[in-house]
């Protein structure tokens, strides 16, 4: 569970106060699919940073899964969110000269595992994302979808129980998106945690929770308006 209480974040920008988070309050339970809106500039990556513990709330405190983050060492901030926390971004951050294969064993290589057990891991959210025939591939040789979905596999391979998405189909078209965004939900079927910051309303209302922000400021908190099997989509390709 994800627990947030009386967050606040301000930055110093051109030597003016920028408030980029104020007093939030927010409880995450495990396996919820939530989407954060709001206009640019309006704290919805900052919020995806400190969940994500790249980032120190100046005030308030932040649990994860029970454990005070606040007064917790680099070392230990780091260990946990390899725990706990995989990360999607709009720009994918794959390695170009690496092998789709090679750019998610990377986690596990750093993780120390034996070369047997990241050869099932790998071969295993490659089947997950449907790209198992495209392990020989570089980033160059792939589609945006292609290599948004090998970003995916790369985040989910350390089996974190919580997935932070950061405009995932912001770079994508619409049917690329699509798939990027079924995937999503899947995996939030299976139990994972997903939270996905977005400007596309019709995302957002996929979920199963919006929260959205103004000036830093939780403004809205609601249940999606409608169902996904409401929206239209392009077919899957």
């Amino acid at each position: 569970m994800i627990e947030l209480e009386a967050i606040d974040k301000t930055y110093q920008v051109g030597g003016s106060p920028l408030h980029a988070l104020q007093q939030i309050n927010l409880t995450i339970a495990d396996a919820e699919y939530l989407a954060i809106t709001g206009p640019s500039g309006s704290g919805k990556s900052t919020l995806l940073n400190m969940i994500g513990l790249l980032d120190r709330p100046d005030q308030g405190r932040y649990r994860l899964d029970g454990v005070a983050t606040e007064a917790l060492s680099e070392e230990s901030r780091a260990q946990l969110r390899r725990q706990k926390i995989g990360f999607i971004f709009q720009a994918f951050h794959l390695v170009p000269r690496l092998t789709a294969y090679e750019n998610i064993e990377l986690p596990l290589m750093l993780a120390e595992l034996s070369r047997a057990q990241r050869k099932q891991q790998v071969e295993q959210v490659l089947q997950q994302v449907g790209l198992l025939g495209h392990s020989q591939q570089r980033p160059g040789q792939l589609s945006g979808g292609q290599m948004q979905r090998i970003a995916i596999a790369r985040a989910i391979v350390m089996r974190p129980p919580i997935l932070l998405a950061d405009e995932p189909t912001g770079n994508l078209d619409r049917a690329s998106g699509e798939e990027v965004v079924q995937l999503l939900e899947r995996l939030n079927q299976q139990g994972m945690t997903v939270l996905m910051v977005t400007h596309n309303p019709e995302l957002a209302y996929r979920a199963s929770r919006k929260l959205t922000l103004v000036d830093g400021i939780i403004v809205a908190d609601q249940q999606p308006r409608l169902q996904t099997d409401e929206i239209p989509g392009p077919a899957v390709i």
